[in-house]
């Protein structure tokens, strides 16, 4: 990981929650498996209230906002208390937004283009989303060479599966997905099974 992100996981939960009540134990079930970041995206009205809550209650977790699209949401998020930021795309207005807010910031691209303009805002992790759609794994190994400085998080797809062949790719800092945090298990607080599915990621990211 880049030493600005103040996490060690390779394997990075993307939250959609409908109950910030269950930010906190969804987080704390998260932590207990072995991955210490995860992304809350902004999908739902209650997202800034679920990263406030993780971030003044569970230590050791450090909680993003997902689904960055506006300039606007970048003050909101760091006063939600949110350390890091991710958007499934990139443009000046956003690059500025992050900077003046001081977040840590991993922009969204797809093609090549894209990651050369993200280049020259100065971002070297980028989120390659959605990433099975951009060609997955053989996209991956197709960049290395003309973005030899660029390193990735591709979103999209990656499941338990396909996990170690991502993180295989010397160009892969971390992955994201939503297989963590299983929209059933959220709604009937199966915070066990979060637990299992995060051991199960930990195994392979540690492998």
């Amino acid at each position: 990981m880049t030493d600005i992100f103040e996490f060690k996981t390779r394997v990075m939960p993307v939250v959609v929650l409908e109950d910030a009540e269950s930010a906190v134990p969804m987080a704390e079930a998260l932590l207990e498996g072995g991955i210490d970041a995860v992304e809350i995206t902004l999908r739902h009205r209650c997202a800034l209230d679920a990263i406030a809550r993780v971030s003044a209650r569970v230590a050791g977790m450090c909680v993003g906002a997902g689904t960055v699209t506006r300039a606007e949401d970048f003050g909101r998020v760091a006063e939600a208390g949110a350390r890091f930021a991710l958007s499934p795309g990139l443009t000046p207005a956003l690059a500025q937004a992050a900077r003046a807010a001081a977040i840590p910031f991993i922009p969204g691209v797809m093609t090549p283009s894209e990651i050369a303009a993200a280049r020259e805002h100065g971002y070297l992790l980028l989120k390659l989303f959605p990433a099975a759609q951009a060609g997955g794994v053989e996209m991956l190994k197709a960049l290395a060479s003309p973005f030899a400085d660029v390193r990735f998080c591709p979103t999209g797809g990656v499941s338990a599966k396909n996990l170690k062949d991502y993180l295989r790719q010397p160009n892969v800092a971390l992955v994201g997905g939503s297989w963590l945090t299983p929209a059933d298990a959220l709604k009937s607080r199966d915070w066990s099974r979060i637990v299992t599915l995060a051991r199960e990621a930990s195994a392979i990211a540690g492998g």
